[in-house]
């Protein structure tokens, strides 16, 4: 049976507060003076209260330098030290929750030991290239996707980075150098050519900045994109061509027709409607060439006035809010193609006229230009789409263009040629808008 610590402590004071009293009584009657007395009762009372005190001490010292030692052993990482039940209640229930203490931190770090594992096993065996930096350029990770194509299947960690890209390919080594995302071709050593799309992020681990990148290569699923949107563009001219040339075929049936029955009257409306069908397909076709040869920007200074006044003598908007006291910096022929497209888009959505508004704002690096309209707006399904070429919810009519799926398509890939995007979203109370994000002058992409 134990005694607890309170226990032994007012055992203690008993002893020390009665055997004085006791040892001087029995010291005077023996005869000795009172001064004698209490040094004789001194030197009996100071070894029994040095043993007490050692006694009352014992397990608080057993306890100290196990838990010292348990201490030093989890800061080495060791978690298995239990100590042993031993000593006075208070320090049983101290001991019994080290020991549980002890067990949790066990069972934390088997688990964490099994999520690195994991971790590890998954970016070791993922096929896109992984490269972690320090601040040093030294190589902290490299998976074996990124030892294969940076090091020939040999280990990077602790190498510099700049010395092992040093050896590789100009596209591939101006890639890893750069700090940003970016798609790009590279010609291996066995004559092949592979799509990387390269990304890299900063970040801050344990305090220190590192940078990530990632390499993956895009060949195979660019492939079959590429052959999907051959696919539709040819489902598309096969439809388009067909509801051309069939009218065609048919008009031109009846006109030899009517000229073998010799009724001229009617040949000047057949003629008409051949002619109307012909022009329809060469501006259909003529969209699509546009489309393929877009050629790159040719940034410059923008003055707002003499843009603003062209655009409006093409397509009729209101301009919302004040113009920006810079000018822009883009391709003012292609900016203004994309926007006369928009501007389209908005009259066709049935919107009031004077409801469509053009916006242009300076935020932060990016120069926003906004097409806005009062139109029934787009549903989630066709917002998700309408910026894919060759998608179009308009039927086509004879003599125009409209119908085509480009007009969007277009302001899109004039957006990204410029470094800048588009993006599309219904306005509160009904109605589209179309944001265009482009580079102000002199400032870097935003991402």
């Amino acid at each position: 049976m134990t005694i607890s610590l309170r226990t032994r402590a007012l055992l203690a004071l008993a002893v020390s507060a009665t055997v004085p009293p006791l040892v001087i009584l029995g010291v005077r009657r023996i005869g000795f003076e009172d001064g004698t007395a209490l040094a004789v009762a001194i030197l009996v009372m100071l070894p029994l209260l040095t043993w007490l005190a050692a006694l009352w001490l014992a397990p608080l010292l057993r306890l100290t330098r196990a838990l010292e030692g348990a201490v030093l052993s989890y800061r080495d990482g060791d978690f298995s030290l239990n100590l042993a039940p031993d000593g006075p209640r208070e320090l049983g229930a101290l001991t019994r929750l080290h020991a549980d203490m002890g067990l949790a931190l066990r069972e934390q770090r088997q688990h964490l030991a099994q999520r690195e594992l994991l971790l590890d096993t998954v970016v070791q065996n993922t096929p896109v290239a992984l490269v972690l930096t320090a601040a040093s350029e030294r190589i902290a990770i490299a998976n074996l996707a990124a030892r294969q194509l940076l090091g020939d299947g040999r280990s990077l960690v602790g190498l510099d980075f700049p010395t092992i890209i040093a050896t590789l390919p100009e596209t591939l080594r101006e890639a890893l150098a750069s700090d940003g995302d970016r798609l790009f071709t590279v010609t291996l050593p066995d004559g092949s050519e592979e799509t990387f799309h390269h990304s890299t992020r900063s970040f801050r681990l344990q305090g220190r900045p590192h940078r990530l990148r990632l390499l993956r290569r895009m060949t195979r699923e660019l492939s079959r994109a590429e052959v999907a949107t051959w696919k539709r563009v040819i489902r598309v001219l096969s439809h388009e061509l067909n509801n051309s040339l069939a009218p065609i075929s048919s008009l031109a049936h009846s006109g030899a027709e009517l000229a073998r029955r010799g009724d001229t009257e009617r040949l000047p409306q057949v003629l008409a409607s051949i002619g109307e069908r012909a022009a329809h397909l060469h501006g259909f076709l003529s969209g699509y060439a546009s489309f393929a040869k877009l050629p790159a920007p040719r940034r410059e200074a923008v003055e707002w006035a003499p843009f603003l006044n062209r655009l409006a003598t093409l397509g009729e908007f209101n301009l919302d809010g004040d113009v920006p006291s810079e000018p822009g910096w883009f391709d003012a022929a292609q900016v203004e193609q994309a926007l006369l497209n928009l501007i389209k888009n908005a009259h066709e959505s049935g919107s009031d006229p004077d409801d469509i508004a053009l916006r242009l704002a300076l935020v932060g690096a990016e120069l926003r230009i906004e097409v806005l309209d009062r139109g029934p707006g787009m549903s989630e399904a066709v917002l998700a789409q309408a910026l894919l070429p060759f998608y179009s919810t308009k039927r086509s009519e004879p003599g125009s263009q409209g119908g085509t799926g480009l007009g969007l398509a277009l302001a899109r890939e004039i957006a990204e040629a410029h470094d800048g995007r588009i993006a599309l979203g219904n306005r509160e109370g009904g109605g589209l808008r179309v944001v265009i994000s482009l580079p102000r002058s002199g400032s870097p992409p935003s991402r």
